[in-house]
């Protein structure tokens, strides 16, 4: 290996390629900074390799698939289909690579210096980078850590091409006879609903008694659950697992001593995190983390150590790409001294289940666990007209409302187009709307979004298609 004798200074650093790190690198330099963009594998991380892309590739195909059936009752004749994996594998790698080849031109459009390689702090300003042939030593002002996380392995059983987690799905050569699914969060639910709607055996195993979703939906969650057949193990906790053939046999507990298995031909063990930040020397410089290991940011991006910020899943807080994505561009904007800062207060939370699930701010439970008074709009999206249009009537939406100052904390949907209007939902809440700004605008017909005036209407018993509440009788007696 050789090493560099002297150290090569810029203004920037940034480790991690992923969406955190390259968006910090295009909005760096277009303020005009010097940056150094390190990653050790591929431009995109693991949401465009293993993650977002994938993913919802598979989700997208998934809902087509599951939707022929819909084309039928239009008059349009299909011929009977199929599912071929070879394909599908084929056609997300395809947009895999389009993608990466974007972010590669924009980086160099950018003027922005792309290593490959491994990076270690030796101080606070230094940083080695191991491209493993050469060792270089960069000088910073500023550094960006943007490294990401990795899936949680499960207790007591090895990966293999039948126990897999988010990260190594994606080497399947097969459609599952059979998968059991151990998580509850969006990937899990995502993974569940897709490979049923592809003609898998699914199950579902819940550490918790929920998916942390709004009560409304997550009882209409449940509901189209077990419509789909999908069978769902609530408080049951992962023991242990044991590959024998073709199958996997999964030990669960439940209620302290309890045991139960299942078995599969296939399981996705999903079930949380751990930072990335092996090896990036953290010790030398004294980096605050949590108990976990994610790195403490501040509303600026910034660490402990004050000119080194950390952007994305390797941070405290949720693992979410729209995350990092802000954590990174914010980062970038401090360190050329604009007044930038991030809240994640209201983020919003999507699932591509079909029908897909959009969330933002405050659930009913949270709100009045937060000691408000608070009066709730309900909505079904089976009497939205261009839903019946669809053949996608399964969903709700919902508002969630300070009763006192009529202030909206919370909007919740799971139906046809809640990934795309729940943007509109963070505008509002961003925006301190209250229910007469949600009512009182005109809105598109026959359009989805109007089963939130519906849900807005209805708080206040204005709703035109919910039926009356029926008023008990007195009793005579």
């Amino acid at each position: 290996m050789v090493v560099g004798d002297f150290a090569t200074k810029r203004q920037l650093v940034i480790i991690g390629g992923g969406p955190g790190g390259y968006h910090a690198a295009i909005r760096a330099a277009q303020l005009g900074m010097e940056v150094t963009l390190i990653e050790k594998e591929k431009l995109g991380g693991v949401c465009l390799h293993k993650g977002c892309i994938p993913s919802k590739s598979l989700t997208q195909t998934a809902a087509n698939f599951s939707g022929l059936s819909q084309l039928k009752t239009m008059g349009i004749s299909v011929p009977e289909a199929s599912f071929e994996y070879n394909t599908f594998t084929n056609y997300y790698s395809s947009v895999v690579a389009g993608l990466q080849k974007g972010v590669e031109a924009l980086i160099k459009a950018n003027k922005i210096e792309h290593l490959t390689g491994t990076a270690s702090f030796m101080s606070s300003e230094r940083i080695g980078i191991d491209s493993g042939h050469h060792f270089e030593m960069y000088e910073f002002e500023h550094a960006l850590i943007a490294t990401g996380s990795s899936p949680l392995l499960p207790k007591q059983a090895a990966l293999s091409n039948r126990v897999m987690t988010p990260h190594t799905l994606w080497e399947l050569n097969e459609v599952p006879g059979s998968l059991l699914i151990y998580g509850e969060d969006y990937f899990a639910l995502e993974a569940a609903m897709a490979y049923k709607q592809l003609g898998n055996e699914v199950s579902i195993v819940v550490p918790a008694d929920g998916f942390g979703l709004d009560a409304s939906i997550e009882k209409e969650l449940q509901r189209v659950l077990k419509k789909n057949k999908i069978k769902v193990f609530k408080n049951h906790i992962w023991d242990s697992a044991e590959e024998a053939g073709d199958t996997v046999t999964v030990t669960l507990k439940k209620d302290g001593d309890e045991k139960v298995s299942v078995e599969a031909s296939h399981v996705l063990y999903a079930a949380g995190y751990s930072p990335n930040v092996e090896g990036l020397g953290l010790e030398a410089i004294s980096i605050e983390r949590d108990e976990k290991g994610f790195i403490i940011v501040n509303e600026h991006s910034q660490s402990s150590v004050s000119n080194i910020y950390a952007a994305g899943d390797c941070t405290i807080g949720m693992k979410l790409a729209s995350k990092a994505i802000k954590q990174g561009k914010t980062a970038a904007e401090h360190m050329a001294g604009l007044q930038s800062a991030f809240n994640l207060s209201l983020v919003p939370y999507i699932v591509h289940t079909n029908p897909p699930i959009g969330s933002v701010g405050m659930t009913e439970e949270q709100a009045l666990a937060e000691g408000y008074e608070v009066k709730t709009g309900q909505f079904s999206m089976s009497g939205n007209g261009f839903a019946s249009i669809l053949g996608q009537k399964e969903g709700i939406s919902k508002m969630v409302i300070d009763a006192k100052s009529d202030v909206v904390l919370g909007i919740h949907m799971m139906g046809a187009g809640a990934v795309e209007m729940i943007q509109a939902g963070t505008y509002a809440l961003e925006m301190v709307a209250r229910e007469e700004d949600l009512a009182y605008p005109v809105y598109a017909h026959p359009a989805l979004n109007e089963a939130w005036l519906e849900a807005i209407e209805n708080a206040s018993g204005r709703a035109i298609h919910v039926p009356p509440a029926r008023k008990k009788e007195k009793s005579s007696v």
